[in-house]
C-alpha cells in the first residue's frame, strides 16, 4: 500500500510521540540516578555517582534483588517445563478439548493482575495453610509461573507451527527412538524458541508487583515491591531512582535477546 507524503509524515510524528511518551520518563529516571540534588531539581545542578554507591551498600535493595532473581529463576523453570509440554501436546497431537486447553493456558496473562493475585491468595490460604505451608517465596514463584507459562507456550507453539513433523518421522524411520529424536532433531530446532520464552518469562517475573503483593509472605520483598514501599521515603528517593534505573536496564537485556532469538530471521537460520 502506497501512502501519500502527508500520511507518512503524520504516521512518523504519531510514532515519535508514542515512543517519547514511553521512553522519556525512563530516560529521566536514569538521569536522576546521577542527579546531585537529592530533591531531583531540574535541570540537574550536577552529576554524581554517590547514589549508586549508596544503592550498592543498601542491604534492603540487595536482598530484594536476590529475592527477585530467585523468584524469576524458579518461575522460569516451571514455565519452561509446563509451557513446553503443553505446547507439544496442543500442536503435535489431536485430542478432545485441545482448543479449550490452549485457551485456558493463555487466559491468565489476559486477566487483571489484581484478580489473579486475590484468587491465588485465597487459594493458598485455603489449600496450603492447613498443610502448614504459608505465604512465602514458594507461593511467589507459583504465582509468577501462572502467567510466565503463557510466554513460553506461545513461543514454542509458534515455532512448532513452522516446523514440519516430517523431521521426527524421518528420524523414526531411520531407527531413532523417541528420546533420540527429541535430543537430535526436535530440541535443536526449538532451542532458540525455548531460550526466548525463558528470557521473556524471567523478565515478566522480575518486573511483577501486583501478584507478588498478594502471594508474598511477611519479610518477602522483591525489587519492584521494595521500590514501591520506599518511594514515599525522602531519604531513600535517590537510591530508589538508582534501583529503578537498574531494573529498567535488567529488563531491557532479556527482552532484546528474546526478540532477536524469536525473530523470523533467527528461526530460519536454524531450520
Amino acid at each position: 500500500m502506497e501512502l501519500s507524503r502527508p500520511a507518512r509524515i503524520a504516521l512518523r510524528c504519531a510514532a515519535a510521540l508514542g515512543f517519547a511518551i514511553i521512553y522519556i520518563p525512563l530516560l529521566l529516571v536514569l538521569i536522576n540516578s546521577f542527579n546531585l540534588d537529592r530533591t531531583f531539581g531540574w535541570p540537574p545542578s550536577g552529576l554524581t555517582l554517590r547514589w549508586w554507591g549508596d544503592a550498592w551498600h543498601s542491604s534492603g535493595a540487595r536482598a530484594a534483588l536476590w529475592t527477585s532473581v530467585r523468584a524469576g529463576l524458579g518461575a522460569t523453570a516451571i514455565a519452561l517445563g509446563l509451557g513446553t509440554l503443553i505446547a507439544f501436546a496442543v500442536q503435535r497431537y489431536e485430542f478432545f478439548g485441545r482448543e479449550s486447553v490452549s485457551f485456558l493456558v493463555v487466559l491468565p496473562i489476559a486477566l487483571p493482575g489484581i484478580v489473579t493475585g486475590v484468587a491465588l491468595n485465597t487459594a493458598f490460604r485455603t489449600v496450603l495453610e492447613p498443610l502448614g505451608v504459608g505465604l512465602g517465596l514458594f507461593t511467589v514463584i507459583v504465582g509468577h509461573a501462572t502467567f510466565c507459562v503463557v510466554v513460553v507456550f506461545n513461543n514454542v507453539v509458534a515455532r512448532l507451527r513452522r516446523l514440519s513433523g516430517s523431521y521426527e518421522d524421518a528420524a523414526a524411520d531411520l531407527g531413532a527412538d523417541t528420546f533420540q529424536t527429541f535430543r537430535d532433531i526436535t530440541f535443536p530446532l526449538v532451542r532458540s524458541a525455548l531460550v526466548a520464552g525463558g528470557l521473556l518469562a524471567f523478565a515478566l517475573s522480575f518486573d511483577e508487583i501486583v501478584v507478588t503483593t498478594f502471594t508474598a509472605g511477611p519479610g518477602i520483598q522483591t525489587l519492584p515491591v521494595w521500590i514501591f514501599s520506599n518511594m514515599a521515603r525522602p531519604q531513600q528517593a535517590p537510591v530508589v531512582n538508582v534501583v529503578a534505573a537498574v531494573l529498567v536496564l535488567m529488563s531491557v537485556v532479556p527482552v532484546y535477546l528474546a526478540q532477536r532469538l524469536s525473530s523470523d530471521t533467527a528461526a530460519g537460520s536454524r531450520i
